[in-house]
């Protein structure tokens, strides 16, 4: 990162899990953390995992090589929403996705096929069929390789929930960074769907997503970054990363109207859940501030 890090906030009084997080990706000219600097300041304020998304074959390619390298990452490998038609309009579509499912399947550290999905924001109605193709192939390598699947859904909720039904959803699911109101919520969550917040649940015209966070049942409830993105209040525009998570989890507690400490102790266990088990971690001195 260029410049001055936000300041670092209070430590969680209990571990939690950053479920998504690009530890590889820069925004714009600003530099990534270097990888253990970038562990060492989370685990400091208690975010003590993460999951390390790739959303193409470069990303994915170094999502396993982390979690290989450092005991309190695993990966999620994937072609992004947006990857699929350019992939299929150069005729390498199945291709690549058959180099996904050779990582999903060349390390038990990769716990998640995913960021897979539908974007219809950056995408337009030419590359539909692609999307929709990639996203049905991701769901079935999830459910035959018995991993994690984890969406991304960006203005397609409709069609999510649709192809969802059609090839049917795997045990374990995440909505990644969940932006629908409460209506689709409860959609997502009558399917088994764990829902993962990010920083923008903090934004000032969220009330929709804050309303679908008080009616998701405790311990369907998940945090992430998405860093370098969606930075939380009171960083909003400046670069994302997991030491920042405290700020997220410590404004949806105030939404539920709960205890920090209760909704930390939640999500560490929603994430193992939801992930398939636990995985190693540094013995950090943040695992047992205040609890």
């Amino acid at each position: 990162m260029s410049g001055h890090l936000p300041e670092v906030p209070e430590p969680l009084p209990h571990p939690v899990v950053d479920n998504h997080c690009h530890l590889d990706i820069t925004r714009g000219e600003e530099a990534a953390l270097p990888v253990e600097a970038a562990l060492a300041l989370a685990a400091s304020v208690g975010v003590t995992r993460i999951v390390q998304v790739g959303c193409d074959l470069p990303g994915a390619r170094w999502a396993v090589e982390a979690a290989e390298a450092h005991p309190q990452v695993v990966a999620g490998v994937a072609l992004h929403p947006n990857e699929a038609p350019r992939l299929a309009a150069e005729g390498r579509l199945e291709e690549a996705l058959a180099e996904i499912e050779r990582l999903v399947e060349s390390s038990a550290r990769v716990r998640a096929v995913g960021e897979t999905g539908l974007d219809y924001f950056r995408t337009g109605p030419e590359g539909k069929q692609a999307q929709h193709d990639s996203f049905r192939a991701h769901i079935e390598m999830a459910k035959r390789l018995d991993r994690t699947l984890v969406i991304h859904d960006r203005d397609a909720h409709a069609d999510v929930v649709r192809l969802l039904d059609e090839v049917g959803a795997p045990d374990r699911w995440v909505m990644h960074c969940f932006s629908g109101d409460a209506v689709f919520a409860r959609e997502c969550l009558d399917r088994g769907a764990h829902l993962s917040f990010a920083g923008t649940v903090t934004f000032r015209n969220a009330d929709p997503l804050r309303e679908a966070l008080r009616i998701t049942p405790l311990d369907r409830i998940l945090v992430e970054t998405d860093a370098p993105y969606l930075t939380p209040v009171p960083h909003r525009g400046r670069t994302n990363a997991s030491f920042l998570v405290p700020l997220t989890v410590r404004s949806m507690a105030a939404t539920r109207r709960m205890e920090v400490l209760d909704l930390c102790r939640a999500i560490e266990a929603n994430t193992d859940a939801a992930f398939g088990g636990s995985w190693g971690g540094p013995a950090s001195e943040s695992h047992h501030i205040m609890c």
